[in-house]
């Protein structure tokens, strides 16, 4: 598993738990490597990988989420398979997949989320826990969707796009590629490339929580 963080750990932990595969070992870049053991596991850097982990034997996932725009992981997928590792998928147990997945693409969908019938999924796509795919669309490539992402019926969300937790996206929309739409945000219209949609700040109140509750 490429990646010796939380979401590593995350990563690790539905791998092991709820897939065929097992995690042998964690991998980094040589100048991010802080640790040399991780979930006892060794973490090894990645230029000395492929010594002790043949690709003929194993598969690697890249267990980034999204920084850079989505950018860091896409690269790490580039470099990962141009050393001659296939890159796995994990599809929870616990989500209902009647849409599409590409095979052996670095996708990561965790537990009770919906994909209908006859939506899609691009390559290196994550979607984090609990979001709504609706029928007849499509998430292109290395776009990552936190929580409860509401996305309808026949919308495309352009590549390399982020969601925020419970934004929504209504139906018949296309959503540029690029795009960052924050927590709660509504879109109801296309939007253009590389746009950023951001909700509105919630203030604190001026009366305190005590007076609220009579302590």
């Amino acid at each position: 598993m490429f990646g010796a963080g939380q979401i590593a750990e995350v990563a690790s932990w539905c791998f092991d738990n709820d897939s065929p595969y097992e995690v042998v070992a964690f991998t980094v870049d040589r100048e991010y490597l802080a640790q040399t053991s991780l979930l006892g596991r060794p973490v090894v850097p990645f230029d000395e990988v492929a010594d002790r982990y043949s690709n003929a034997d194993h598969a690697m996932f890249v267990a980034i989420a999204y920084g850079r725009l989505n950018q860091s992981r896409t690269q790490t997928v580039q470099r990962v398979r141009a050393a001659g590792y296939r890159c796995s998928n994990y599809i929870s147990s616990r989500a209902l997949i009647a849409g599409a997945v590409v095979p052996d693409s670095n996708t990561f969908v965790m537990e009770l989320n919906n994909v209908q019938p006859f939506a899609r999924l691009g390559s290196n796509v994550w979607l984090w826990a609990g979001n709504h795919i609706g029928h007849h669309s499509v998430i292109e490539d290395n776009c990552f969707l936190a929580s409860h992402v509401v996305v309808s019926g026949s919308v495309r969300v352009g590549e390399s796009s982020f969601i925020g937790v419970n934004a929504t996206i209504r139906d018949n929309v296309t959503v540029g590629a690029r795009n960052v739409i924050g927590a709660g945000v509504v879109i109801l219209a296309d939007t253009e490339p590389a746009q950023v949609f951001i909700g509105p700040k919630v203030e604190a109140s001026r009366v305190p929580s005590h007076r609220l509750r009579g302590i």
